[in-house]
């Protein structure tokens, strides 16, 4: 079982929903975490959560589609942590509508966010990873990146995107003992599903970002000679 502490991870999305309950597990384990995000606001206040469970911990606000920023923003964060061990794509958003009624912008925002958006963050963090020798990277698809359904078509294109991005990564930078796993939960009580009235969140049969947390802890435990390459969490009974 790996050992987590003093580990430094980047999670993207991380103010709020999966990314902060990521951030908040990672920091129990003793990792210390950068957050990214839009919303300075969540972020600063999820730093100051971490930072009271006794790790280091610090953000950037940037925009994921804006491949300078990114470079920017990882750049202060390679400069206050010095290396990233594990990087997180986790941002992304969402919205449903039939193909003939979905805006095309709203169509192509969710692909620059969701697909170019992974791209543009592992593009930055990948080389110093290589250089390293070993890193871990977890992607954020969804189910809806395995099946599509009617008026989800955006979303899951992109979901189906990341998948085979990852894939291939994995491909790629095995010998390099960088290990990339695609992780597709079904509907989450996250803040963007109940927001978009996908599920009510009942704790008691729904997934929660907690539970898929864990499952990014669990992952990361593994031996390094161990690579979960895909893993689907679901609610057990969510009617």
């Amino acid at each position: 079982m790996e050992n987590l502490i003093g580990k430094k991870a980047l999670i993207t999305g991380g103010g709020k929903g999966l990314g902060k309950a990521t951030a908040i597990a990672f920091a129990q384990e003793g990792m210390d975490v950068a957050i990214t995000g839009r919303n300075e606001k969540n972020l600063q206040e999820v730093v100051a959560e971490l930072t009271a469970l006794g790790v280091h911990a610090t953000y950037e606000v940037f925009d994921i589609t804006d491949l300078q920023g990114v470079t920017q923003g990882i750049e202060n964060i390679l400069s206050t942590f010095g290396t990233i061990d594990v990087l997180v794509n986790n941002a992304g958003i969402a919205s449903f509508g039939t193909f003939l009624d979905m805006d095309p912008a709203t169509w192509l925002s969710i692909l620059n966010t969701n697909v170019i958006g992974t791209y543009n963050v592992t593009k930055v963090v990948l080389p110093h990873l290589v250089a390293k020798n070993q890193g871990d990277i977890i992607n954020v698809s969804s189910t809806a990146g395995l099946n599509g359904a009617a008026t989800t078509s955006a979303y899951s294109a992109s979901k189906f995107a990341v998948i085979g991005l990852s894939d291939s990564l994995m491909r790629e930078v095995r010998k390099y003992n960088i290990r990339v796993c695609t992780l597709m939960p079904s509907t989450i009580a996250s803040d963007m599903s109940i927001e978009l009235g996908l599920t009510d969140g009942n704790e008691d049969t729904v997934l929660q970002p907690a539970d898929f947390a864990e499952l990014i802890v669990a992952n990361l435990k593994l031996p390094r000679r161990a690579l979960l390459k895909t893993a689907s969490l679901w609610s057990t009974n969510p009617s």
